[in-house]
């Protein structure tokens, strides 16, 4: 991630503590913060600080070691690392991981979670190179929520490809939903693409069957939080939406993600957990004002109650195709247990 010249990762460890874009502030504000204890790394993935599969997952796996470094109860702490995010699989995978790997020494614990951070920089990079090619030459792409540098360590997930296929000459445009209610896309896959200097545009959330209506769109790529045995996909709420509009009009919508972010634990969509934040998402809105002064304002109904699912599941009937590090897969049980293999 190159930010005013210079190279970052969206979250790293060092010594004992964990370092990690604040992702609350973009786009007003570019801070790095660190965390040095685990319980701090616990809260930065609570509420949301870090976010985005790969990033909560190498976030996780630090977590872990950062408890094995105390001397804290591990299993006290896996616990609590597991019930952060509950519908992201990379957090499991990767607290389980360098759980497993304490158990023989901090050393070992340290390394893993490491190893981890390191794996997934590598696995979004062949998402990247596999997914450029589905990219045509004056591509219009479609993405939902965040899932580029800012979603994992680095290079993301769908907008991988994208950066891909743009360093390669292509000519693209973006459409970015704007992804109430945290505005991870209007926020910061548009501040992403800014800084890649990519053309695009953020749109409504609501926006999507007008475009897709009027042949604006090309493709859809979308990241994910978890994929289960079956296909079926957990992403950002609205996700499903844009499944559906874009089965109607025949455009192809795929899922990149790693294998990591694999459940196959879980039979169907039906078996994922998905997890409910607070209200106040619905209810407030924060951002800069004209001096550049940072506010949180209400902008619904102060009488009011708010429903606020953080996810929703794309079934695998939807989806064209999920981009992995080793290849593209349709999402069926065969290929997805051939992939295993």
């Amino acid at each position: 991630m190159r930010v005013a010249g210079k190279e970052y990762l969206t979250v790293r460890m060092e010594g004992e503590s964990v370092f990690m874009v604040d992702q609350n502030l973009l786009p007003f504000e570019f801070s790095v913060k660190e965390c040095k204890t685990w319980g701090d790394t616990c809260i930065a993935i609570k509420n949301m600080t870090v976010r985005g599969a790969g990033a909560i997952g190498a976030s996780a796996g630090f977590a872990m070691a950062q408890a094995y470094m105390a001397s804290d109860n591990s299993e006290s702490a896996l616990e609590r690392i597991k019930a952060t995010r509950p519908t992201a699989r990379d957090l499991f995978f990767a607290a389980e991981k360098v759980y497993a790997a304490g158990l023989i020494s901090v050393q070992a614990a340290v390394d893993e979670a490491q190893n981890i951070a390191i794996n997934n920089v590598e696995a979004a990079k062949n998402i990247g190179k596999w997914g450029e090619a589905l990219i045509a030459d004056g591509s219009r792409i479609l993405t939902h929520c965040n899932a580029g540098w800012l979603g994992f360590v680095d290079y993301g997930s769908a907008l991988s490809p994208i950066y891909m296929a743009h360093r390669g000459g292509k000519s693209l445009f973006v459409y970015a939903d704007e992804t109430r209610p945290r505005s991870q896309g209007a926020r910061l896959t548009a501040w992403e693409l800014s800084n890649e200097g990519i053309n695009h545009s953020i749109v409504p959330d609501n926006a999507g069957a007008y475009l897709m209506s009027k042949g604006m769109v090309d493709m859809v790529i979308v990241g994910a939080d978890r994929i289960v045995g079956n296909g079926d996909a957990a992403n950002k709420i609205g996700t499903f939406e844009k499944a559906i509009v874009a089965k109607q009009f025949g455009i192809p919508f795929f899922v990149a993600a790693p294998l990591s972010t694999f459940d196959l634990s879980a039979a169907s969509g039906d078996d994922i957990v998905i997890e409910e934040r607070s209200a106040d998402e619905v209810n407030y809105q924060t951002g800069p004002d004209s001096e550049g002064r940072i506010h949180t304002i209400r902008v619904s109904n102060p009488g009011s109650n708010a429903f606020n699912p953080a996810f929703d599941v794309t079934p695998a009937s939807f989806i064209t195709g999920i981009i992995t590090e080793k290849g593209i897969i349709r999402p069926l049980v065969k290929e997805i247990e051939e992939l295993f293999r």
